[in-house]
């Protein structure tokens, strides 16, 4: 990449048009397009979509003729190809936001190319995978960053800060729960739902809230086990999933545990109140942490237009269009933020200083445990666990529990009333 103050320039790529880029990179793009992206340590960076990949080009077509103006003019590729036309274009990093099952094989060809990549959560489904991106990056000296975007909600921020600063001791146990509408898997994500399950999708939200919130170096993740609903998106014998009750469990080393049940769904009433209903509740020694990310003390009713258009309990915090008070339209929300970060990220360590000391700069990126894939084990082993157990249950037979760094292996399927175990992945997670 060019270095030249003249010419410090990130050209990103974009693998999937679908709602997220709608939602979060599109106005990210629109208002990098306007205000460039600029920090002191690396001054005044251009980032512009260059190009685009997607399965049908429909949606990136449409985009292409709408923005105008507001970001420079983009190359468009679809079909089975078109993420190596992307790459072969010219492309600093890419963006994956694919439907989950697709992230690996996008990624890892960014990765082999020698581009920084961004991820959707979850990164991959497996370990196996985690370990493959992690290597790429290392050997091509980029970094491999993923979207955990709920970490820069505002009051799970505050939330890690009390744990941090010791305002609140020990945790012991949490509930979790991310309700998505009927539209989601009735329309919106309707082809690519099938197969699939909500607890793949966003209850990986709170496995990386909580791993990342909770750490230290007493804890460790001890077993997973899950369960699941069937028979509203899918046939009741399927293998596409209503529901899903995910239960993880951390041991510490003076014997005691902490457990948290996370519950998510996409089959919520379209004529729910919010666009989803999502709450955590967290309990240590000392005290509660209770937040309600759907009730933050905004209601709002339109005649004609809540809740179907419009909802009535909005969550103005992850993604806002506003009027600002000196006249000027904006959208912004930790959901956009967390695009932002990635993207200074990479600028930190392409534009921050001369080229001899970027290795030192690509390990202070590689550091931040928030969003590199190497700190992904805790959240992606949860998600192969999952998808094993789920997996387990379709074919008709008990759901059993997962155990994490035990004598067998670093991710073992044990089943009820069978000493025979499975071996999900043997190092150690």
């Amino acid at each position: 990449m060019n270095t030249t103050p003249s010419q410090k320039k990130i050209r990103a790529g974009m693998v999937g048009m679908g709602m997220i880029f709608d939602d979060t990179y599109r106005p990210f793009f629109e208002h990098v397009h306007q205000q460039g992206l600029y920090r002191r340590d690396f001054g005044v960076v251009e980032v512009e979509l260059s190009a685009v990949a997607s399965r049908t080009g429909s949606r990136a077509e449409r985009y292409r003729k709408d923005a105008v103006g507001r970001v420079v003019p983009f190359v468009s590729f679809a079909g089975a190809n078109s993420t190596q036309q992307l790459l072969v274009h010219g492309v600093d990093a890419v963006c994956v936001a694919t439907p989950d099952d697709r992230h690996f094989e996008s990624a890892r060809a960014a990765l082999e190319a020698g581009k920084h990549v961004l991820i959707e959560k979850p990164s991959v489904l497996t370990l196996q995978e985690l370990d493959s991106l992690d290597m790429l990056a290392r050997k091509n000296n980029v970094l491999a960053k993923i979207v955990y975007h709920k970490l820069g909600d505002p009051d799970h921020k505050k939330l890690h800060t009390h744990y941090v600063d010791g305002n609140l001791k020990h945790v012991n146990n949490g509930y979790c729960t991310l309700l998505e509408p009927k539209s989601i898997s009735g329309s919106q994500f309707a082809e690519w739902i099938q197969g699939r399950n909500p607890g793949t999708y966003v209850a990986v939200h709170y496995i990386k809230l909580i791993d990342f919130t909770f750490a230290n170096s007493a804890w460790r993740l001890a077993r997973i086990t899950c369960n699941g609903q069937r028979g509203l998106v899918g046939v009741p014998g399927g293998t596409t999933w209503d529901s899903v009750q995910l239960q993880i469990t951390y041991a510490y080393p003076d014997g005691r545990e902490a457990a948290f049940d996370i519950h998510t769904s996409w089959v919520t009433p379209d004529n729910f109140p919010g666009y989803v209903d999502q709450e955590v509740q967290f309990r240590f020694d000392n005290g509660i942490w209770n937040a309600h990310q759907r009730k933050r003390g905004v209601e709002v009713t339109i005649e004609n237009r809540t809740p179907s258009e419009l909802k009535i309990t909005p969550n103005h915090h992850y993604n806002g269009s506003f009027l600002e008070p000196w006249g000027e339209r904006s959208q912004r929300g930790y959901g956009i933020e967390i695009i932002q970060k990635f993207f200074e990220e990479v600028a930190y360590v392409e534009h921050a200083g001369p080229p001899a000391l970027r290795a030192d700069r690509l390990t202070a990126m590689r550091a931040l445990t928030y969003n590199d894939v190497s700190a992904d084990r805790n959240a992606v082993a949860i998600v192969q666990a999952m998808e094993a157990l789920l997996t387990r249950q379709a074919s008709g037979r008990p759901a059993g529990v997962v155990e994490v760094n035990g004598p067998r292996g670093g991710l073992v399927l044990l089943k009820p009333g069978n000493a025979e175990a499975t071996v999900l992945y043997a190092g150690r997670v």
